[in-house]
């Protein structure tokens, strides 16, 4: 396993990370203990997590995530894990969160509130890499990034990162660090995969240019690259099965994953990655990962056995030729998630 810098910290991570928001739900204590002691087994070093975790967000379950990785945490060697973790966004836009009464911002009430909450259910008395979850950009940046800078200096946080965040958003909050001499986002962490290139049109420039590290979540699609909604299959168990069971919100995200144009990019794909031997997990990992942008790749499973096929990804490195196969696969299909 590799190790690569988040933007200008001293944050070396490997550049696979284990994200863990389904544990608690689609995966129970014990298989998540598995997996975390398996990908640490493996030279992974770096582990994502969030206060609104397991996903779908959902009261009833809401804050597993971060006490099942706590729980594992307090036995292992705390320094020589990255723990990364995020406090929820405003709860007045696309859907109310399932903490502190839904009523969420990114002011210095709520981002204190969440602190403590992580701090206690992680077991731990700092946080490496403390991420925004979605932003609010009615909200004054430099108020965020004050609050942020005196975690810092209280020995809470290490760093700041963002998450789900927009090309204006990220330069205004560089911009307003730069201005009032806080602490900075060093990372940002969006979906970015092969059926979802649009990082690369301007956030990608803004990363070099101004040293800030993806770290790209569903590099699998939500599973789709995987083949396992080929041909109309909808697999009892699977993410986007359970989520047509859901409300509005989770159903729209199945038919924006779900579609032809993303069906066709995969069908293409998987026959290149068989043509390589290569597990088609492992291929989209390998390919996210190999992104100079890129620091480290988070990773989601539920059992173990699916991480047994990404980890291969670590130890692949794609040829210039198949880079551009894939890029002229992906060019006959061009934003297949709108």
């Amino acid at each position: 396993m590799q190790r690569r810098r988040i933007g200008k910290t001293s944050l070396a991570v490997s550049d696979i990370c284990l994200g863990t928001m389904t544990f608690g739900s689609t995966c129970d204590e014990t298989e998540a203990f598995r997996i975390m002691d398996r990908a640490v087994e493996a030279g992974i070093n770096f582990f994502d997590t969030a206060e609104i975790y397991p996903v779908p967000p959902d009261a009833e379950w809401v804050h597993r995530t971060e006490e099942i990785v706590g729980k594992w945490l307090k036995n292992q060697s705390r320094d020589s894990l990255i723990i990364a973790t995020k406090f929820t966004g405003p709860g007045h836009g696309w859907f109310v969160p399932p903490v502190r009464e839904g009523l969420t911002g990114v002011d210095r009430h709520h981002i204190r509130r969440a602190i403590e909450g992580s701090l206690r259910r992680l077991q731990t008395d700092y946080i490496d890499l403390y991420q925004t979850h979605w932003p609010d950009h009615d909200f004054p940046y430099e108020h965020t990034l004050e609050v942020l800078s005196e975690l810092e200096q209280e020995g809470k946080i290490r760093y700041a990162g963002c998450s789900n965040e927009t090309p204006w958003g990220l330069m205004k909050s560089l911009s307003q660090a730069e201005l009032h001499g806080t602490i900075r986002h060093e990372s940002i962490q969006n979906n970015f995969s092969l059926i979802n290139r649009r990082f690369e049109d301007s956030l990608a420039d803004i990363c070099r240019r101004e040293q800030v590290s993806l770290l790209p979540y569903s590099p699998i699609g939500g599973g789709v690259l995987t083949g396992k909604y080929q041909d109309g299959q909808f697999p009892a168990g699977a993410r986007f099965t359970t989520y047509l069971e859901k409300g509005p919100r989770q159903q729209a995200m199945v038919q924006r994953f779900v579609n032809e144009k993303s069906l066709a990019t995969t069908a293409e794909l998987l026959g290149l990655a068989k043509e390589l031997d290569i597990n088609p997990a492992a291929f989209a990992t390998a390919w996210s990962k190999q992104h100079d942008f890129v620091a480290s790749t988070i990773i989601g499973v539920n059992t173990a056995d699916q991480l047994e096929e990404i980890l291969p990804a670590a130890d692949c490195t794609l040829t210039d030729d198949v880079l551009v196969r894939i890029d002229e696969i992906c060019g006959r299909f061009p934003y297949p998630l709108g």
